[in-house]
């Protein structure tokens, strides 16, 4: 594992979208890099559709 994350993206993220596929599939791809969940998930109701937000954070991974 690297000490920090590929391509440059930060350490903390907070990912949001409308609660579906292609928002599980970017916290998927994020654990995937390497990064690991941060806190509970968020949700609210925008009038339209359920918005979800999720922390994740690059380990701190000193030798």
């Amino acid at each position: 594992m690297h000490d920090l994350p590929p391509d440059g993206l930060p350490r903390y993220r907070l990912l949001t979208g409308k609660d579906d596929a292609t928002f599980c599939h970017r916290v998927s791809e994020a654990l995937a890099l390497g990064y690991e969940l941060y806190g509970s998930p968020a949700a609210t109701f925008n009038g339209d559709h359920v918005v979800v937000a999720q922390a994740i954070l690059w380990p701190n991974r000193k030798r």
